[in-house]
């Protein structure tokens, strides 16, 4: 017997909404649908700049996203299924495990690189966030968090930031939270900002939610800028991603891998990155062309 009669039944006995503002199914290449980036949503939901859904099958075949530059914000990778290799400028190397978070604070200038493991299905996201002035330029840094790390809250892991009484391995650059949720078809679902945290989007990677309104998978929406909760129901079993966040004061000041507060920050950026290509190039030219 369906349950979909049960699902509106639920969905309709929801609080009011807090209104979609905005809704947007990105720009597919590949294995990749671009959900956000700093010169169209990040603009609305900064800290929260870019979003990336990847969603790699065996059509794809190995995808590779060779080694490339950032400075200025950082990024938070996850994969809900799927290892990731991953190598960067600081040093580090090896494999993402499925459910582990790579956090990457670029700060003033760091070189990554990352590939899906050969053979696996993928999906996942990537998620940049703008660093606040006092540590857009600091040294470069990463963590990585086994699954085991990354702490459960009900229906959500917190990957970044706090939800409740729950509090990431990671030590967020500023005031944000950023959870995966896992919700069963028909499981209702309230989600608290805390206080300040009127920036709020949630993005889907499989199934379909209700949230005032239908969300589909592959489509990320915004809420009005508010403290209000957020009520969900899943329609079908449902995977996302949610994120909050106390707005960035700042301008997004922006290169071609690079976001910062200033010019002057941004040119600062841009040099370190061209002093470590030029390191990585001398030490490590059969993978640094």
């Amino acid at each position: 017997m369906s349950t979909q009669p049960v699902i509106e039944a639920l969905a309709s006995a929801l609080p009011a909404a807090r209104a979609i503002v905005h809704r947007t199914a990105g720009s597919t290449h590949g294995p990749i649908t671009r959900l956000m980036s700093p010169g169209d949503l990040g603009q609305v939901l900064k800290p929260f700049i870019f979003l990336d859904l990847v969603n790699f099958d065996a059509r794809h075949g190995q995808t590779r996203f060779g080694m490339h530059p950032h400075s200025g914000i950082a990024t938070l990778t996850f994969m809900a299924q799927g290892d990731v290799r991953y190598a960067d400028s600081t040093g580090q190397a090896g494999v993402l495990p499925e459910g582990g978070v790579e956090w990457m604070q670029a700060g003033g200038g760091v070189w990554h690189t990352g590939e899906p493991v050969t053979g696996q299905r993928g999906l996942g996201f990537q998620l940049w966030v703008a660093l606040p002035a006092a540590l857009e330029s600091a040294p470069a840094f990463s963590r990585y968090l086994a699954p085991a790390e990354v702490p459960q809250a009900g229906p959500a892991r917190v990957l970044l930031g706090r939800y409740g009484t729950v509090h990431s391995a990671v030590e967020a650059p500023s005031a944000m939270t950023y959870l995966s949720v896992s919700l069963t078809r028909g499981e209702r679902w309230r989600y608290s900002p805390p206080a300040g945290h009127t920036v709020a989007w949630v993005a889907v990677a499989s199934g379909r939610l209700l949230a005032g309104e239908p969300v589909a998978r592959g489509e990320l929406v915004s809420f009005a800028p508010s403290e209000t909760a957020i009520d969900f129901v899943a329609e079908t079993d449902t995977r996302f991603v949610l994120g909050s966040a106390v707005p960035h004061p700042h301008p997004l000041v922006m290169g071609a891998y690079s976001v910062h507060t200033s010019a002057d920050a941004l040119a600062r950026g841009e040099a370190e990155i061209r002093h470590i290509a030029l390191g990585l190039r001398a030490s490590t030219p059969h993978t640094f062309p």
